[in-house]
């Protein structure tokens, strides 16, 4: 410490052991520099301290230190936040950094695979290739953490296949509000472990996961398609069809895809978890416009990994901290958009001053086992999603100013018009833009059991963000 501890940094310090190097609190000499660390730097954002306990029983003792202090707490894993929520999204918060829970096991029987909370996706990976060529669905971004990414959601190129993430999330220990130290599944505290999977920074601070696997695929076709299209009118066509091609209900689980529009143009990509003679039974390639296609066939699981973190906006957000804005919209399958509503987005985008070169819109495929699941069987909301869209925008010069704002907000808004009615947002894309609206576009239906949950186990809203499940009044 620099300077003397305040009375919270001394109940932490208490609480670790009397263990300095676990805690940085204000008075730490270069505090804000080397611990704080936002993601979004648009959004400042000043904890009062930053913990790294190393047990289960430490993140209690933290939590207890923050109750009785009357702060909030908030976890942070990867600290990928598009608001900077990892370190509470407002000053003030307590935050658990749990880059110390990097515990894997793996039970051969069950191909159950045990994962610390702190585990970054790309370690996550590796130790399940190196433990018997096991994987899960999850994102593309290697920097992400397990901790947020499958207690939000996790989406991936496999979810088709196997579900997001946080469906392959079997049982946790899990940190309350009260300190206690709890198991949570579907047997045991079965309300908490629900409320886990959708909604998870809200309820407690999973230190450890038990995960379903699923054996790695024996050939995955990776592909892209370079759409040759200058005009607005040529980009619209191609996302015509491409969105004719997603839209089919016999399209193969196995089939992932994105469009991604960036400045140098309109790309069609994904992956076919299946050999290539399989991919070319789709034509694919006949059913999109003046496309130049480029197959990869690979039998090396952590290399197809390894090439999506190639991808082209991963490139340019990655784990880099970054002044950006971020949109969402979630469509279901009765939310296709009209040719007419395609017409003119593209013609927004291309004739918008959007305020910087550096933003991208991805449209990304969803649907297939994700939907097999019950929509209230996991807090979870989107389980009628067939598609997503994410914009995104740099500025790299400085704050986000409204010229990029607008932009991002106005593509989304051709789109709630032309269908007549407002859609969802997902919640790893959080938006504080949505302010109080986000909750229930993130969670919808089921954010009426979570707040009733959140009122039983965590009454005094420790756990907490600008967006975070509020308890039931």
């Amino acid at each position: 410490m620099g300077n003397k501890p305040s009375a919270i940094e001394s109940c932490l310090i208490s609480a670790v052991g009397n263990s300095k190097d676990l805690i940085a609190g204000q008075s730490t000499i270069g505090f804000q520099l080397s611990h704080v660390k936002p993601y979004n730097l648009d959004i400042p954002v000043k904890p009062a301290a930053v913990t790294y306990p190393k047990t289960s029983d430490q993140v209690a003792a933290i939590v207890k230190c923050a109750v009785d202090n009357s702060l909030k707490v908030q976890p942070r894993c990867g600290g990928h936040s598009y608001a900077n929520y990892g370190i509470g999204g407002s000053d003030g918060a307590i935050v658990v950094d749990l880059k110390n829970f990097q515990q894997f096991s793996m039970d051969k029987n069950t191909w159950q695979a045990t994962i610390g909370g702190g585990t970054l996706l790309g370690d996550v990976t590796k130790r399940l290739h190196d433990n018997g060529n096991r994987a899960m669905a999850h994102g593309t971004c290697p920097q992400v953490g397990i901790g947020g990414h499958a207690t939000i959601g996790g989406l991936g190129p496999s979810s088709r296949l196997w579900g997001s993430a946080l469906d392959h999330v079997e049982e946790v220990e899990v940190v309350l509000a009260n300190s206690s130290v709890v198991r949570a599944s579907e047997k045991q505290n079965s309300d908490v472990f629900w409320a886990l999977k959708g909604a998870g920074a809200s309820f407690g601070i999973i230190t450890e996961f038990k995960v379903r696997t699923q054996a790695e695929p024996e050939k995955t076709t990776l592909y892209s398609y370079g759409i040759q299209a200058g005009s607005a009118q040529e980009k619209a066509t191609a996302f015509k069809m491409w969105q004719k091609v997603i839209s089919d209900p016999d399209l193969s689980r196995k089939f992932a895809s994105q469009f991604i529009m960036t400045e140098l143009g309109v790309i069609i990509t994904g992956t076919y978890f299946g050999p290539q003679s399989e991919f070319d039974s789709l034509n694919i390639s006949s059913r999109l416009p003046n496309a130049d296609e480029s197959v990869i066939v690979l039998d090396d699981w952590i290399g197809v990994v390894g090439h999506w973190a190639e991808d082209q906006a991963l490139e340019l957000i990655g784990g880099i901290q970054s002044n950006f804005y971020a949109k969402s919209l979630a469509y279901t399958t009765d939310d296709l958009i009209p040719d007419a509503a395609i017409d003119q987005l593209f013609k927004y985008i291309d004739d918008t001053d959007k305020g910087t070169p550096a933003w991208f819109l991805i449209w990304d495929l969803a649907g297939g086992a994700i939907n097999d699941i019950a929509p209230d069987a996991t807090a979870y909301g989107h389980r009628d999603a067939l598609f997503y869209h994410q914009a995104y925008a740099v500025n790299l010069f400085g704050r986000v100013d409204d010229k990029i704002r607008n932009f991002l907000t106005g593509l989304n808004k051709i789109v709630t018009d032309a269908l007549g009615h407002d859609l969802g947002a997902y919640a790893g894309y959080v938006d504080r833009a949505l302010g109080d609206d986000g909750p229930s576009k993130y969670w919808g239906a089921n954010l009426e059991r979570l707040q009733q949950t959140k009122k039983v186990v965590d009454p005094g809203d420790v756990f907490h963000n600008p967006q975070s499940v509020r308890p039931a009044a």
